[in-house]
């Protein structure tokens, strides 16, 4: 009986356990406040123009790295793909990867200074996120779509344990089948953020025939 009473009280320990992300990382469903900051410096840095003026996000984060692929989203495919010709430390590479073995919600935190809606791969959380781009209707009407930056997607953000290294992923899937996929290296000098360099993961153009992935 006292053994029965024993494995009972362990149980709770051993589905703690199988909550852990590969790489020794416990996987979360809460983006921490921090990395909106990151976020914002990868749309104002590598999108934003002058003539944006909503922007559309993917409501969930990303965890894969290559549309379609899942299993992309690994420690091997990443080793394999020579990101960054290799010199992404280990550590930042196994806790993004950690990271992002399940999607979390994002929260309505950032700040780029231009409109911004969520939406969703199936529908839109927002009448004017689906009124903004004429195609989403099937039907033309008069809107610049050059105002609307239709649309980018983010992983969460992998750090150091010193927290001066982080990696995000972030990709533009526009509606006419092109895009691109890009992870975005930064280093924190003092107490600031500096985009350190960005590699594409992948790229997509009009035709499925010129698809192109390293």
């Amino acid at each position: 009986m006292n053994k029965m009473v024993a494995c009972a009280m362990l149980l709770p320990f051993l589905f703690i356990g199988l909550s852990l992300a590969m790489e020794g990382r416990q996987v979360g469903v809460v983006v921490l406040p921090e990395d909106y900051d990151l976020y914002d410096r990868i749309i104002e840095g590598k999108f934003l123009t002058s003539q944006i003026h909503l922007v559309l996000l993917e409501r969930m984060t990303v965890s894969r790295l290559v549309p379609n692929q899942p299993d992309s989203m690994t420690v091997a495919f990443f080793q394999q793909q020579e990101f960054f010709n290799g010199l992404v430390p280990q550590e930042l590479v196994r806790d993004f990867i950690g990271a992002n073995q399940a999607q979390s919600r994002l929260e309505g935190r950032f700040g780029f200074g231009v409109r911004y809606r969520f939406v969703s791969e199936e529908t839109s959380d927002d009448v004017e996120a689906r009124l903004a781009v004429p195609t989403l209707n099937g039907h033309k009407v008069g809107v610049d779509t050059r105002s609307v930056l239709d649309r980018l997607a983010f992983s969460r953000v992998g750090r150091t344990l010193k927290n001066d290294h982080a990696l995000v992923y972030v990709e533009n899937r526009r509606r006419d089948g092109t895009g691109a996929g890009f992870l975005v290296w930064f280093h924190r000098r003092e107490q600031v953020w500096e985009l350190f360099d960005t590699e594409v993961v992948w790229t997509m153009r009009n035709s499925a025939d010129d698809a192109a992935r390293p």
